[in-house]
């Protein structure tokens, strides 16, 4: 849970640094956050096959580690001097919005509505209907 933090501040980073105008700066901060967004994801997956409940994070964190990638892979290929493609901005949005998912669902986990089963009314036991024991002898002479 350390560096779950250390992707998203660098995609933040990354996205500010394009928005300014540093575009050699913004390329390098999002080829620095894919290594840290891979390890983030790796560590959610292995939790979640591990049996813990962090699907949520692995789906989320995996979404993130693909939007990263393909938004340095954008912003990579630009020409250099221009503009930073649209795509890779909306990329570092997008990857920012799968990185809060959790922290929502965190937020409305009490909100939560749960539905309990009402509980069932028990039977009274029937009296147990008591027979003399018979001995072998009257079982016989009663079956012939």
């Amino acid at each position: 849970m350390q560096s779950r933090l250390l992707p998203v501040a660098l995609v933040t980073a990354a996205l500010a640094a394009g928005s300014v105008g540093f575009g050699g700066l913004a390329l390098w901060l999002g080829l620095l956050a894919v290594p840290a967004a891979a390890a983030v994801a790796f560590v959610s997956i292995s939790d979640a096959l591990e049996g813990r409940s962090t699907f949520l994070y692995a789906a989320t964190s995996s979404l993130a580690l693909t939007l990263v990638v393909v938004g340095s892979a954008v912003r990579s290929n630009a020409v250099a001097g221009a503009a930073a493609p649209p795509f890779a901005t909306w990329a570092l949005v997008a990857a920012l919005l799968a990185y809060s998912v959790p922290a929502f669902a965190w937020m409305l986990e009490p909100v939560k509505v749960t539905r309990t089963k009402p509980e069932r009314r028990r039977r009274r036991p029937r009296p147990a209907v008591e027979l003399e024991p018979l001995e072998p002898v009257e079982v016989f002479e009663r079956a012939a």
